[in-house]
């Protein structure tokens, strides 16, 4: 205190030596109360602004590595808010994704209390709401990959609508329309009862089986953990094949911590599921080694090719030989891998092609050996595009390759490292390793959120395949935020009413019209929803 009061006496305050101490004045003295509704107001904006940004169900003692990339996100825009600072250009990577319509709202108006500070803000977005509020819009394409990498526009939202070949410019003004599609008839449903995880406490809910069911509801109402962690557990246990626990590499740092088990029951429908897909956004390996070649098994029927040419027969190189994980057909010096690992003192490690193989990953001999005048290397560069129309007449490879594509995959190269991957690509290439499959019908497919990070191109693409999987006699079950898709299920599901303790709770559940209907002053969805249907 000594010093706070020579510092205020220095810039020209005075000492108030006749003043009283304040730790020795009384506790409802006026000038603690004084200091108290000065802190209490500071903490009072932080947490308003914390609310604002749909944070408000996330507990003061949470840790920050528990957080996701959305939620860390809007918490570091919290604070930026609160610094109150002017002149600055703040980068924002798809703010939106993962938040319901209604919390995207509060994000807007955080976006707009830093613009009016004084501030630029750059974002990348697929969101079209938040695209038509921009005051610049800058749309890069046309297409993905090797096709895109192009300005197609830059300038005011409205001036995109003249440009033919953007890709965007079909659904931010409304000229594209979906197939129109007869809702279909549940075959059954699928009863739980007394479903009790995290934040659902004795839920009872019903699935249709036999139809495509989107679950909705604001950041943190329930939904994940109904359709995520509930569901799929007592579907498992039903089947006898219990979810094994996840090793402490595979398990997700925003789930760590002591395992929660679930409780409830399902009363009804099991006898009209034999299987059980959940297609998550895990990685689909953890090294570069494993790749969308390996991971789809498109690679082993590749390999196959190339140890049947004469030169591997008469060399007497079988399909081991071209694989990068086998010691006879790999560079010897990075053991496959195409990079070595250059330690640094005082420094992270860094990696550096291989010098020997220049990153091919093969030994000499083994990348004599052509297929139509390209090697195993070269095939594992091409993107899957290319590789559709190299490959036309192999229909093994084909079935994977056509999947890949239609799912909006076309741009990923076959050796493209898994570590590469983002989460929505590898979910996507689980899907299309599910979707090569023989379609047998009964099976359950879970996915949360499918189309987060993607173009609504992409996500068109994407619904298509799950459609389709509906139509083969199964039931896809997804999490979602993005209105379109609710639109166009079957079933809609959504939870509530808020976030937290504040939900957990089925609001209301029905066709999408039904929703719209019922859920006028119950449900957040509703007017939403109520705008995408028309």
């Amino acid at each position: 205190m000594r010093a706070a009061v020579a510092r205020r006496v220095a810039s020209g305050g005075s000492e108030h030596k006749a003043s009283p101490d304040i730790r020795r004045t009384t506790n409802q003295s006026r000038e603690k109360q004084v200091a108290a509704q000065r802190i209490a107001s500071d903490l009072l904006e932080r947490l308003t602004t914390l609310i604002d940004l749909g944070l408000g169900y996330l507990a003061l003692d949470r840790g920050t590595p528990t957080l996701s990339s959305g939620e860390l996100q809007r918490l570091r825009l919290a604070t930026q808010l609160a610094s109150q600072l002017f002149g600055v250009i703040y980068v924002l990577d798809e703010p939106s994704a993962g938040l319901h319509p209604a919390d995207g709202e509060a994000l807007f108006s955080a976006l707009q209390r830093l613009k009016a500070a004084g501030n630029s803000l750059f974002v990348v977005e697929h969101d079209l709401e938040m695209m038509r509020r921009a005051d610049w819009l800058v749309d890069v394409g046309p297409a993905a990959g090797t096709a895109g990498g192009q300005v197609v526009y830059s300038g005011p939202p409205a001036g995109l609508a003249d440009i033919e070949e953007s890709q965007t410019r079909l659904h931010l003004f409304g000229d594209y329309r979906p197939a129109p599609r007869s809702k279909r008839t549940p075959a059954d449903w699928l009863r739980l009862e007394n479903v009790t995880r995290n934040n659902l406490h004795d839920l009872g809910v019903a699935f249709p089986l036999g139809c495509f069911t989107t679950v909705t509801g604001i950041s943190g109402s329930g939904k994940s953990s109904l359709v995520s962690q509930a569901l799929p557990e007592l579907v498992a246990e039903w089947l006898g094949r219990p979810i094994a626990a996840e090793t402490d590499e595979e398990r997700d740092p925003l789930l760590d911590g002591e395992d929660i088990p679930t409780g409830g029951e399902i009363t009804a429908g099991m006898e009209r599921i034999r299987r059980l897909v959940r297609v998550d956004q895990k990685p689909i390996g953890r090294t570069p080694r494993s790749n969308l070649a390996t991971y789809t098994g498109l690679f082993d029927h590749v390999r196959k090719l190339f140890a049947e040419t004469p030169t591997a027969r008469r060399r007497r190189y079988d399909a081991g030989r071209f694989s990068f994980n086998v010691a006879k057909g790999r560079c010897p010096t990075c053991e496959g891998e195409g990079f070595v690992s250059v330690e640094l003192l005082f420094m992270p490690s860094v990696y550096a092609p291989c010098s020997t193989c220049g990153g091919t990953r093969y030994n000499p001999e083994t990348l004599e050996i052509e297929w139509r005048g390209k090697n195993i290397s070269d095939v594992l560069q091409m993107t899957v595009d290319s590789a559709c129309a190299f490959f036309a007449d192999e229909p093994q490879i084909m079935r994977a390759l056509t999947v890949l594509k239609d799912i909006g995959l076309g741009y990923l190269r076959l050796g493209q490292p898994a570590t590469e991957l983002s989460g929505g690509e590898a979910q996507r290439i689980k899907l299309a390793t599910e979707l090569q499959r023989a379609q047998r019908g009964e099976t359950l497919y879970i996915l949360d959120e499918p189309t987060t990070g993607l173009h609504s191109t992409d996500s068109d693409r994407l619904l298509i395949q799950l459609q389709g999987l509906v139509d083969a006699g199964n039931t896809v079950i997804v999490v979602e935020h993005d209105m379109r898709v609710a639109a166009q299920s079957d079933w809609v599901i959504d939870m509530g009413p808020g976030a937290g303790e504040e939900g957990g709770k089925l609001v209301v559940s029905g066709t999408p019209e039904d929703v719209v209907r019922r859920g006028k002053t119950s449900s957040f969805t509703s007017k939403y929803l109520k705008a995408c249907l028309s």
